[in-house]
C-alpha cells in the first residue's frame, strides 16, 4: 500500500497536531511517531486544500507544545529554524533566514490562498507540515513547499505564516471546515499600461476586473476599473493580499475599504458573503489578459451577437457587444489574450453593441494602444490593453 512521510506540530497538550493538507489527504490511516518513539494512530479533524492546512489528533495528555509567534512581525533577514522529519530520517533542525514575505508559488492555482514566508533554511521532502520557528522557539510558519529543479533543497522553501495557518486551524477544530469571506470581485495586479489607461499614477493596489452582480462589492457600489487601495485599514499592495485579507475575515462581517476611481479615493462598506467551498471567485481562471507589443487589433474578425451565438456561448440575455469569431494566432489580438468566443463589450471605454459601432470606436481609438472590455468564455469580464510597436 502506498505510504508517505511528513511532519507535524503539536499545538495542544491533549494531542491536536497542525500539519499540511497534502501530508494527510487521501490517507486511509495516519500514524504519528513522537520524538520519544511513542506511536499513535491519529484522527483527521479537518483539512483545507486551498491553504494546504490540516489538523489531526492523537489520544494523549500532557504533551509538549510549540507556542505560536506573530508572523506579521517577522522581517526579512530574521534568523529562523526549520524543524521536521526530512526524507523520513528523523527529527532534524536546520537554520537559515527569512528570505522574503508574501510569496506565491510559481504557477499557483486560482483555487489557492498563498502568502508564504520564503526561507533558505534547508527544507526537503518530509519537512512539510513541520515547524518554522524564530530564535525564541515560537512558531511563525509551517513549511509547505520547496522550489527545486532536482527535488531536493535548493535554498528556496515556502512556509504558511502562522496568521493564516492558525486562522484555518481554529476553524477546523471548531467547525471541521473553513468559512471564508468574499467581496464578489475578480481582481488582478496593476501593470503600467493598465494604470496609464485609467490615469492611475501608483503601482500598489488590486485592480477590479469584474464585479459579481448582487454580491457585496456590487451592493457597495464597486465598479470594474476601480482600484482597491485599502481594506480594513490596511493598505493593499497587490491582488493576492486583498484576497487573503478578505478570506480571513468571517462571512457576515461588515468591512470598510477604499477604492480609487477617476482620480480620487472613496471609502465604501460591505457585508462579506461566503466563498463557496467549490469555487474561489476573486480571480478568474483561464488565459490571463496580457499586454501586446504588436499592431493594434489586427488579426481578429467579429460579428454581431445573434441568437445562435448566444446559445452556443451560453450568453446571458443582457449581453451586449460583438463576438470574436476568428483570431490570427500570430496577431496582436492573440498576444493580448483575446480568444475566439470572447465578447468585446467596449472599446476605449465606449460601449459597443454591434459591428458598426465597434468599427467606429476602433477608428476613433488611439492607434498606439487601445483598452478593451471583454467577456471571457468563463463568464468573467476583463480589461485588455493592446499596445502597438509603432
Amino acid at each position: 500500500m502506498p505510504s508517505g512521510v511528513g511532519s507535524g506540530v503539536i499545538v495542544s497538550p491533549d494531542g491536536y497536531i497542525l500539519t499540511n493538507n497534502h501530508v494527510v489527504e487521501e490517507a486511509d490511516k495516519v500514524e504519528v511517531e513522537l520524538n520519544d518513539n511513542r506511536k499513535f494512530t491519529a484522527k483527521v479533524i479537518g483539512t483545507d486544500s486551498p491553504s494546504d492546512v490540516a489538523v489531526i489528533k492523537i489520544e494523549a495528555t500532557s504533551l509538549p507544545t510549540v507556542p505560536f509567534g506573530d508572523s506579521e512581525k517577522v522581517e526579512v533577514g530574521d534568523l529562523v529554524l526549520a524543524v521536521g522529519n526530512p526524507l523520513g530520517i528523523g527529527q532534524t533542525v536546520t537554520m537559515g533566514i527569512v528570505s522574503a514575505k508574501g510569496r506565491q508559488s510559481p504557477g499557483r492555482s486560482n483555487r489557492t490562498y498563498e502568502d508564504f514566508l520564503q526561507t533558505d533554511a534547508a527544507i526537503n521532502r518530509g519537512n512539510s507540515g513541520g515547524a518554522l520557528v524564530n530564535l525564541r522557539g515560537e512558531l511563525i510558519g509551517v513549511p509547505s513547499q520547496i522550489l527545486s529543479q532536482t527535488g531536493g533543497n535548493m535554498g528556496i522553501g515556502f512556509a504558511i505564516p502562522t496568521k493564516m495557518a492558525r486562522n484555518v486551524m481554529d476553524q477546523l477544530i471548531r467547525n471541521g471546515k473553513v468559512r471564508r469571506g468574499k467581496l464578489g470581485i475578480t481582481v488582478r495586479d496593476i501593470d503600467p499600461p493598465l494604470a496609464k489607461q485609467f490615469g492611475y499614477t501608483g503601482s500598489n493596489g488590486a485592480f477590479v476586473d469584474d464585479v459579481v452582480k448582487d454580491d457585496p462589492a456590487d451592493q457597495a457600489g464597486v465598479k470594474p476599473g476601480d482600484i482597491i487601495t485599502e481594506f480594513q485599514g490596511q493598505r493593499i499592495t497587490d491582488d493576492s493580499q486583498l484576497r487573503n485579507l478578505a478570506s480571513q475575515t468571517a462571512p457576515g462581517t461588515t468591512v470598510r475599504f477604499k477604492v480609487w476611481r477617476a482620480g480620487a479615493e472613496r471609502e465604501m462598506t460591505a457585508k462579506l458573503a461566503e466563498v463557496d467551498s467549490g469555487t474561489i471567485a476573486n480571480k478568474p481562471s483561464g488565459n490571463e489578459p496580457v499586454t501586446s507589443s504588436l499592431g493594434v487589433l489586427s488579426g481578429i474578425r467579429v460579428e454581431n451577437i445573434t441568437p445562435e451565438w448566444s446559445q452556443r456561448l451560453n450568453l446571458p440575455s443582457s449581453t451586449r457587444g460583438v463576438v470574436i469569431v476568428d483570431v490570427d494566432p500570430d496577431s496582436n489580438a492573440a498576444a493580448a489574450g483575446l480568444r475566439r468566443g470572447y465578447v468585446i463589450e467596449s472599446v476605449a471605454k465606449q460601449p459597443v453593441t454591434n459591428v458598426n459601432e465597434f468599427n467606429a470606436a476602433i477608428q476613433k481609438a488611439d492607434k498606439k494602444e487601445v483598452l478593451l472590455r471583454v467577456r471571457r468564455l468563463d463568464g468573467y469580464g476583463s480589461f485588455v490593453t493592446v499596445e502597438s510597436q509603432d
